[in-house]
Formats: C-alpha cells, structure tokens, sequence
C-alpha cells in the first residue's frame, strides 16, 4: 500500500473527539509499556475512555493501609462463610461488597468462593452482568476454562448471552492465547440473533491477536469489519497502530495512520501519539521518534507526562543520559511534577546500565520530593545491586521494605528470590519462600522455576524435586477449585 505524505494541513482535525456509547467494561493494553504503568481501554457503563492504571499499590496510590486492610478483612470474612452451606440469608450488601472487591483486586478464588455463596442466598437473582464482571476478571488471571465454565452456567440459570458476555469471554480465550476458542465464540455471536459483533468486539479481538502475536490475523478481522459495514473507531485504529508498532512493522503502523485521518470520522489523539513514539523508541530509532514527537505537536496534540515516560526510557536503553536529564528539566519548566512512574523509568534506566550511582541519587530525590516507592521500585533496585554483585544491599532494601506499608507482591518476591538463588544462599532464599506464603503471595511458575534451578546449581535435586511436586499440586488444586465451588449448586 502507498504511504501519503502527512503534512500539517491533512493532519489538522478538532480536539474534540466524540467516542461513541456502549454498556460494557473490558480492558485492552493500547500502549508500550512503560514500567508497569499502562494505559488500558475501559469500556464502562457509558462510555469507552482510555485511562492510566498499574498494578498493586500503583494502581491505586491514594489507598491508605486501612483501607487495604478492611477489604482484606471483609473478603476473608464473606470468604469463610462461603465454606459452609448454613449461611443462605446474608445481608445483601455485605456479600456483593466482597464480591466486588476481590473482583477489582483480581482476587479469582475468592471471587469465585464468594460467587458460590451468593448463589446459595435466598435473595439471589442471576444477573448478566455479574457474570460478565466475573469472565472480565478471569481474561486478566489467565483462566479460560473457567470463564467458559461461567459461561455455561450463566446459561442454566436461565439467561442469554448478552454481546457483553460474549465479548468478555472472547476476550477470556484470546488474553489466554486460545485464538482459536476466540474465533470460534466470535462465530457463535454471529450466529446468534440478538449478539452480533460490532467495533468494540473486533477492537477487543484484534488486541487478542497483537497479544498472541498473530499481527498476521489483523488484516483479516479488519477485511470482516469492512465486509460488515463495521467502521473502525478511534480505539481500533490505536489498537492497529499500538500493535503494528510492538511488532516494529514500521510501514504498516504509518499506513494505518493515513488511514486513521483520510477516514474522517476516526481521528489521532495522546494514545496514537504515544504508541507511535514508543514504537520508534523502543526498537532504538530515536531520530524517528523525536520526528514524530515534533510532527504530533504540529497536529496540536500536546504530550502528556506519559510521552516523556516513554522518552526517557527510550533515552535510557539507548544510553542517551544527556537527553533523559533534558527531558527531566523540560518536565521541571512545563510543571510536571514526575510520578512514581518517571522515577521508576529512570532508576530502572541506570540500574540496567551499572550506574549504581546516579540510581541511587534518584531514589533519594524520588524520596525527598514525597514520591512514594512502590514494588516496582524495589525490584529495579535489587535486580541493580544483584547484577552489580552488591548483596548487602539487597539485605538492606529487604529490611527497608519490612518497614514500610508497601504491599509487597508475587513480582516483588521473585526479584529478591533470584537475587539470592543466582549467589547460591538457598537459605535466604527458602526463608524468602516462606514469607511470601505468610504474606499471602502465592507463588508463580517463575518462583518454581528460579528456585529449583537454583537448587540444582548448588547440586540439592531432591529438594528441587519436592519443590516441582508441589507446584504440579498447586496446579491440579487451581484447576479444579471452580469445580468443587459450583458443584453443590
């Protein structure tokens, strides 16, 4: 396809972009990461809008301690009464309350053990939209089956797909790499009369695609959209765009781009901005990347703290270190205060170069200028200080973070665990293992996988082989919980 000169003038457009309704929530990833800190697609009750969010204490960086700690009480609380069947009249509010939380928590056994016991209740009334709060909740854990399960049991309580629920577990199958369960459910809504696909569907399933790296599959969807007389939104084409550019097809992304504005319904905005910078900045084209930063100026799309995020990072894995301060001090003059997000790209950025130095200075100033350190923070820093052969700092930032109310989480463990599996302390680090069960972390493939190699190293393989056992246990156990819960009903 020919590539049209972009100048100023078929660029312009309004600010005001007009995004059209819908009655739904889903999340989809439409920009280069940027420490954790991602922008996500919501589609909510009103509206799609696109917003920032992360994970864990980034998520949410106003939520105080107690706050954490009543939800976590309320949850347990619901949570054990779900284990015996005399609890069937409930307070109401007390019930979906828990549900609710441990579903924004992306609690999936708890949500699932609450599910169960609001089944039970005398009040219960199966709702839709539960069910789709639920599957959405599932897409993000990595558990298809049971979405699917969810799915079916939606249907013996007696209610019909709605294009929501259809969409969440589409969105189940293709987050979990199942594209072809993803397709196939697609061909179920066309089949079914009142569930036909429409944008927002396709948006979902091409950001499924991108996920799956199957970019081959875009042009296809795209081709159906066309067919159908779908038009793309704004959304798809950032989808498209952000996609082709992860993939570096650089030709693509820009001819999505001329497509984008010769539409004339569908305009550029911050997200198309970013993910066309970020793209030209990761794979380490930074001439490419400041051109474009100066050809969306031209457009009037102004960049937001998120655009510099990306620039220093692009800056840093380039080892451009001028250039990232002159970002930094641009930031100062246009009054933007740096998040624990521009922190965590520049101690990240000098730990990976071994300048333990300028890492150092940065935590401090992060600290001095009231920016609270998260998870993410720490593990930049130990990974740094492990990689630099430094443990009795990894020592210290382990004590400093005991001391903190920093809600430590699985990542945050496997970081320090590695630490001390690479030097061989196997004792530190079985010891590490043991409070992250007691914090109620649970441990991943990769905490398995970085221990038993580290107990093979130091020639320890019967221990490495208990540890296997017990991650294929915690496997089977995980897999059929959904059963074991829905199966009295």
């Amino acid at each position: 396809m020919h590539l049209h000169t972009l100048t100023s003038a078929s660029l312009s457009y309004s600010a005001h972009i007009v995004i059209p309704r819908t009655s739904y929530s889903t999340k989809v990833l439409l920009e280069p990461n940027v420490d954790s800190h991602q922008r996500s697609l919501t589609i909510n009750s009103s509206d799609w809008r696109v917003e920032d969010f992360s994970t864990g204490l980034q998520r949410q960086p106003q939520k105080n301690l107690s706050r954490i700690l009543r939800t976590e009480s309320a949850i347990k609380n619901i949570e054990k009464k779900a284990d015996s069947n005399k609890y069937n009249n409930l307070w109401p509010k007390a019930v979906l309350e828990a549900l609710d939380d441990a579903i924004k928590e992306n609690r999936w056994e708890s949500a699932l053990k609450i599910f169960g016991l609001l089944r039970k209740q005398h009040w219960y009334e199966p709702r839709w939209k539960t069910y789709v709060k639920l599957i959405m909740m599932l897409a993000k854990c990595g558990k298809p089956d049971e979405a699917s399960l969810l799915f079916e049991i939606m249907q013996t309580e007696g209610l019909k797909p709605s294009i929501e629920v259809y969409t969440s577990l589409l969105n189940a199958y293709g987050q979990s790499g199942q594209i072809d369960e993803a397709f196939s459910t697609l061909d179920d809504m066309k089949s079914a009369s009142e569930c036909k696909p429409d944008v927002y569907t396709y948006s979902i399933l091409i950001n499924c695609c991108i996920k799956c790296n199957r970019i081959d599959l875009i042009g296809r969807i795209l081709a159906e959209m066309s067919y159908l007389g779908i038009e793309c939104s704004t959304v798809t084409y950032n989808t498209v765009i952000d996609g082709y550019g992860k993939a570096e097809m650089f030709e693509d992304m820009e001819n999505s781009l001329t497509e984008m504005i010769e539409s004339g319904s569908s305009m550029p905005d911050i997200f198309t901005f970013n993910s066309i910078i970020g793209a030209y900045g990761s794979s380490g084209q930074i001439e490419k990347m400041e051109k474009w930063y100066d050809e969306f100026q031209v457009m009037g799309i102004n960049p937001d703290i998120m655009t510099f995020n990306i620039m220093i990072r692009s800056y840093g894995k380039a080892s451009f270190y001028k250039k990232m301060d002159s970002v930094i001090k641009f930031m100062e003059k246009r009054f933007f205060s740096p998040t624990v997000v521009t922190y965590n790209v520049i101690i990240e950025s000098f730990g990976k170069a071994g300048d333990v130095e300028r890492m150092e200075k940065y935590f401090k100033t992060m600290k001095h200028e009231g920016v609270k350190p998260n998870t993410i923070t720490y593990c930049s820093l130990v990974s740094a200080y492990s990689k630099a052969g430094l443990m009795m700092k990894v020592d210290s930032i382990s004590r400093q973070v005991e001391n903190t109310d920093v809600v430590l989480d699985t990542p945050f463990f496997n970081c320090i665990v590695s630490a001390y599996g690479k030097v061989g302390e196997v004792e530190r680090m079985a010891e590490l293992f043991l409070a992250m069960k007691e914090r109620g972390c649970k441990p991943d493939n990769i905490t398995f996988a970085t221990m038993i190699q580290a107990y093979n190293a130091k020639g320890m393989t019967e221990t490495a082989q208990n540890l296997e056992s017990e991650m294929n246990v915690i496997k089977e156990s995980r897999g059929t919980l959904l059963w074991l819960i829905l199966s009295r009903f």
